[in-house]
């Protein structure tokens, strides 16, 4: 079947199966994606007569790996074409070295069962994807199952590795099938029963999984969509217009029910000085405006803040100089917990590389200033080690504040949980992308963080889409894109953990370490055959 189809066309193949399982009619077909490209590794690698095999392994490979990442990700060219060509044309490199250490090993031990090597590697390397500052880690392939969520209720105990881990179990029992070259219902049996099997037994938890623990009480939680244009408008108006503009859009929807008010990403655009709070308008604004009427709200919103360091205190790799003055500071993109009695932050900590973050600071911490404005500040942002719970006046609420990217790395989310969160709040800014692809496949990837921790999540974006997030997945009161919008509900926390929660991403723990040793005894391998 196979035989006569050239390598760069099956190559082409794999990239459209891989960018398919991102839209939900054809999610099933990454399944196959990964087929055509092992047929190319295989046929190359037995074939007596193709010289540069590497070579033309690496190229083929670089071929289906770029089609998938421009076909999915070509969207962020709206907020910055240098950041588009770096994606797109740097992250397909990182997938094929790995492929390429997967090959060599491969050969050098000359066995059949030789080709499931490839599943520590790959898990291996989307762990480690996520943890460096060259991180972009959309494409993880478990993701692709946001947009049919209710396959992989079984996230809870896996985590979106779990996804990744079928697709490539699937995927070689294909190939196998291919190169057995029977195509009988027997043959096929074992491929498509682990389509199947998993399933079902999703469907099965969501038929039998009795009402989540909670602690009885649920808290009313209102949205505020306020659709401020992040390009021409939101970082060039003065915050005190921003702000009345905030009390018009929420006139008559506070009383003394509503809980949690919260605000999308950087919406206080005013630099806030961190123990200088008494000096920022915009605080005084939102306690003489807002918090005296309402003394038990909490108000839940992103903001730019800045931190002086002290004389002689020790500055992070991100700090730089206030002009000539001898003083160093650092700059947030900021979770911000207003109430009655003070303030809260939380320093977003994964960065967008290239946008909120020069990659590796401590090197080319000269270069920082080439980093893309995306309006606010730019260069390098800071971090911080943990993350921040934000806790209600009861103490009984206990809130991840989760900003914008970091709603990608489910390992990352996790932690919140493990810190005592029991409901998460995703505050967003998707409006640099434009109506693509882009905001509406970072909305889908929160149905999985509901998933994986069975919390309950409140997601705020300045121009949409908004919305609630069940445990289950399931997204309540979806907002319109690039519209003004409120939305409420009242939200129940859950204080159980997840197997997934409880011992983090095992599988991708396991899978690094074992990538690892394999990459080690290809080494070794290759310097004994020297």
């Amino acid at each position: 079947m196979f035989q006569r189809i050239p390598n760069f066309v099956l190559a082409i193949l794999s990239g459209l199966l891989f960018s398919a399982g991102w839209f939900s009619p054809l999610t099933i077909l990454i399944f196959l994606a990964w087929v055509p490209l092992l047929i190319i590794e295989d046929r190359i690698s037995k074939s007596e007569t193709i010289k540069r095999k590497k070579l033309k392994i690496t190229g083929l490979s670089y071929l289906a790996f770029f089609i998938w990442n421009i076909c999915v990700t070509w969207w962020i060219y709206y907020a910055s074409f240098g950041g588009a060509a770096m994606a797109i044309i740097c992250n397909p490199i990182f997938m094929c070295v790995v492929f390429i250490i997967w090959h060599n090993l491969k050969r050098r031990l000359n066995k059949p069962w030789a080709i499931w090597l490839l599943i520590p590697l790959w898990l291996g390397y989307e762990y480690g994807h996520t943890l460096w500052d060259l991180t972009w880690s959309w494409l993880i392939m478990g993701n692709a199952f946001a947009f049919n969520h209710n396959w992989v209720q079984w996230y809870e105990f896996t985590g979106t590795s779990g996804g990744s881990l079928w697709v490539l179990i699937v995927n070689i029992l294909f190939f196998n099938v291919v190169q057995s070259k029977h195509y009988s219902i027997k043959q096929l049996a074992k491929p498509i029963g682990f389509i199947i099997v998993p399933i079902l037994l999703s469907y099965a938890l969501l038929a039998t999984t009795s009402t989540l623990s909670t602690e009885g009480k649920t808290y009313k939680t209102v949205i505020v969509q306020p659709n401020v244009d992040p390009y021409n408008d939101k970082f060039y108006f003065e915050p005190a217009v921003q702000l009345h503009n905030l009390l018009t859009q929420i006139q008559g929807k506070l009383d003394s029910t509503v809980d949690f008010l919260v605000l999308p990403e950087t919406y206080l655009t005013e630099n806030i000085i961190e123990g200088r709070e008494n000096e920022a308008y915009s605080l005084h604004f939102l306690a003489d405006s807002i918090l005296v009427q309402h003394p038990n709200l909490t108000i839940i919103t992103g903001a730019n803040t800045f931190y002086v360091y002290k004389p002689h205190e020790s500055v992070s790799s991100t700090a730089r100089r206030d002009g000539n003055s001898p003083d160093y500071f650092d700059v947030f993109n900021t979770g911000a917990q207003i109430t009655r009695s003070g303030i809260s932050y939380y320093h977003k900590s994964k960065l967008v590389p290239g946008v909120e973050r020069m990659p590796f600071p401590m090197l080319f911490k000269p270069l920082e200033s080439l980093a893309i404005n995306l309006g606010g500040t730019m260069g390098s942002l800071g971090t911080q080690e943990e993350r921040s719970v934000f806790y209600s006046h009861d103490k009984k609420v206990a809130i991840a504040p989760v900003i914008c990217y970091e709603s990608v790395y489910s390992d990352y989310v996790g932690g919140y949980i493990r810190n005592g969160a029991n409901l998460i709040f995703i505050i967003t800014n998707d409006g640099w992308w434009e109506n693509t692809p882009g905001h509406r496949q970072h909305l889908a990837y929160a149905r999985l963080r509901a998933i994986e921790t069975r919390r309950e999540i409140a997601r705020c974006a300045n121009t949409g889409i908004s919305c609630f997030v069940t445990p289950y997945g399931e997204i309540e009161q979806a907002t319109p894109y690039w519209e003004q919008a409120i939305i409420t509900k009242n939200m129940a926390p859950n204080n159980g953990q997840t197997l997934f929660v409880k011992f983090g991403d095992i599988i991708s723990y396991a899978s690094s370490v074992f990538a690892i040793l394999l990459f080690i005894w290809s080494q070794v391998l290759r310097f004994k055959k020297s």
